[in-house]
């Protein structure tokens, strides 16, 4: 078979851990940038949403040469609601780079990507990270490392892994840690040796699996993928098989672009094992086969986990409806949501009952949220209801799914956690005490028992806490979650917000607004310091006197609103709430609006 000077490898991590810092540090040490340029850091984060969060959210491309190689680089998520970015990536990978911090050593996702990385064969390099933090502890990181191969490894040869220790930040790697820094290269090195060129031969007829979708305005839908086998080049003819193999459909490929660098280069001609992006198909999907049209063989699908949690996005009913947005109809909404479907491969949209509302399950709340703040600045305007989970029935019992939570926080705060936790149906499974006054604990928690619970664990540990989460099995329901629901301020009247009314809501809570917003009936304006909601009057005037009054004195007496974000607002709401999205703004609302109404609908559950 002739060689394929081609590395396929794919970057895989826990969040936070360093791996798009990673990339950084190899595009900038293989001179991608003039001296000119000044990419910044976190090169590959180019989502504005992943800029904020500091977060990978889509998985990326990029490729350098080395040592007369091309080395194709993917760059993965370590968030777990987006693990269905990096279930699709595998397949274009032959290797892997597994990144472990040197400080807090393997976490939940770290279990979860390298176990997906074995699951599909490939044998992973480790790459301990951050090496030049004061606290680094590499050997024990080590250590824990061998533990978690010797749990996870699907066979013998997957316990003989190579390690290099690095500080991408600082743009250096070495293979002992005696050795002194120069630069990256060993990271590079260790992949020319260890992984393996993509397989296949040129000869045969060509096969490649869309693995990723964009679009351009000029040149339409793109499809992205690993070349399986034989030669693609434009202008070719070829055969789209759709991902259950039911249809089949004729095409001709217009384009086709490589990876250099950051760029995308046209080319004549691509070779097995190129990373390729495609134009001229139409209505093609992630899990599609592009394939020879004279011998059109489709290959494996993609699979990738089902949904754990869903909320309804429907059309804005407030009163303020179609003020701030460019798009607010059902048929804008519905037809979003499902261009959101070619590229998010783990997302899934069904119609309801009602003709203005769909259910849309993802892998999480933040999965969900991130969706519906792309949507807003794209200029939607729409309203989300609470996260629920996704019940399944197994045997004739319903069964609902559970998460596995790790918490690295201070001791001082392991008993309010704790008892928190235990009312939400979580079982402690372990507990990890430093001795220098830090904790690790691990809960299996149902899913409808951490919604709510990351505002929580902020405000309980005063930020000084990392948690994450994944999706651990699927278990018989049981038991009612004690969460304490929070209480709201809801306006009793439409109209402008004026600081008397909101000095006197905040006697009673903590306001949400300023004064002069434009306010309605059933529109929450704060949080009740009470578990119940409390109806308040934010509109209302002080009246005059003869007394003498000054209005400064009532503007520095107000407090400034509380600002919560999409996450943190959906943490909050429950299941008789709505937040309203628009360009402008996030509105907490009641479902029913009218103070009559839900009173109405009060009394007559407590009759049954």
């Amino acid at each position: 078979m002739e060689e394929i000077k081609i590395r396929n490898i794919t970057i895989i991590a826990h969040v936070d851990h360093g791996k798009t810092t990673l990339v950084d540090a190899l595009l900038k040490q293989n001179n991608i940038f003039s001296e000119r340029e000044d990419p910044g850091e976190l090169i590959m984060d180019s989502n504005p949403l992943e800029k904020e969060k500091g977060i990978t959210i889509l998985a990326k491309n990029t490729s350098i040469n080395f040592k007369g190689v091309k080395v194709n680089i993917i760059d993965t998520p370590g968030h777990a609601d987006f693990s269905g970015e990096v279930e699709r990536v595998m397949n274009m990978a032959d290797g892997c780079i597994l990144l472990v911090d040197s400080v807090d050593g393997p976490m939940p996702q770290t279990r979860y990507v390298l176990q997906q990385a074995l699951n599909f064969g490939l044998n992973p390099i480790v790459v301990i990270n951050k090496i030049d933090r004061p606290e680094k502890r590499p050997q024990s990181v080590l250590n824990e490392i061998d533990d978690l191969f010797l749990e996870l490894a699907t066979d013998d040869s997957q316990l003989e892994y190579p390690v290099v220790y690095a500080s991408a930040k600082d743009g250096y790697a070495i293979n002992n840690l005696e050795d002194q820094p120069k630069d990256i290269s060993p990271i590079l090195d260790m992949i020319l040796e260890h992984v393996p060129s993509p397989k296949g031969s040129s000869s045969e007829p060509f096969q490649l699996l869309v693995t990723a979708l964009s679009h351009d305005d000029y040149a339409g839908q793109i499809a992205i993928g690993k070349i399986s086998r034989g030669t693609l080049s434009s202008k070719n003819s070829c055969t789209l098989i759709s991902s259950d193999g039911n249809n089949y459909s004729n095409h001709q490929i217009e384009n086709v672009f490589v990876y250099e660098g950051m760029q995308q280069i046209k080319v004549e001609k691509a070779l097995v094992g190129d990373i390729v992006a495609v134009t001229g198909l139409e209505n093609v999907h992630i899990g599609d086969t592009i394939s020879d049209s004279a011998n059109p063989q489709q290959l494996p699908p993609i699979q990738v986990d089902e949904p754990t949690v869903k909320m309804a996005f429907g059309v804005n009913t407030s009163p303020l409806m179609g003020k701030e947005g460019n798009h607010h109809t059902a048929r804008e909404l519905f037809k979003r949501l499902s261009d959101e479907l070619r590229t998010n491969v783990g997302l899934r949209v069904e119609s309801t009952d009602s003709p203005d509302e769909f259910n849309v399950s993802g892998r999480g709340e933040l999965h969900l949220s991130v969706l519906a703040e792309t949507m807003r600045r794209e200029g939607y305007e729409f309203q989300v209801s609470q996260a629920k989970p996704i019940y399944k029935e197994i045997n004739g019992k319903t069964h609902e799914p559970f998460e596995s939570l790790h918490i690295e926080t201070s001791e001082d705060y392991f008993g309010v956690l704790s008892e928190n936790l235990n009312r939400r149906l979580g079982i402690l499974e372990d507990v990890i005490n430093d001795g220098s006054g830090t904790i690790r604990l691990r809960f299996l928690v149902p899913t409808r028992g951490l919604i709510g619970f990351r505002s929580f664990f902020q405000n309980a540990t005063h930020g000084d806490g990392i948690m994450s989460s994944r999706f651990a099995e699927y278990r018989p329901k049981t038991g009612d979650v004690r969460r304490s629901s929070q209480g709201f301020l809801v306006a009793s009247e439409k109209g402008l917000s004026v600081a008397y009314g909101l000095i006197n809501a905040q006697e009673r809570g903590k306001t949400m607004i300023d004064s002069g917003v434009e306010v309605y009936e059933g529109m929450i304006v704060g949080l009740n310091s009470r578990a119940s909601d409390l109806v308040v009057n934010v509109c209302k005037e002080k009246k005059l006197t003869n007394m003498r009054s000054s209005t400064a004195d009532i503007v520095t007496k107000l407090i400034r609103p509380l600002e919560l974000s999409l996450e943190e607002s959906l943490d909050i709401i429950s299941e008789d709430d709505l937040i309203e999205i628009t360009p402008e703004n996030l509105r907490l609302r009641k479902k029913i609006l009218s103070g009559t109404e839900r009173q109405r609908k009060e009394k007559s559950q407590k009759k049954f």
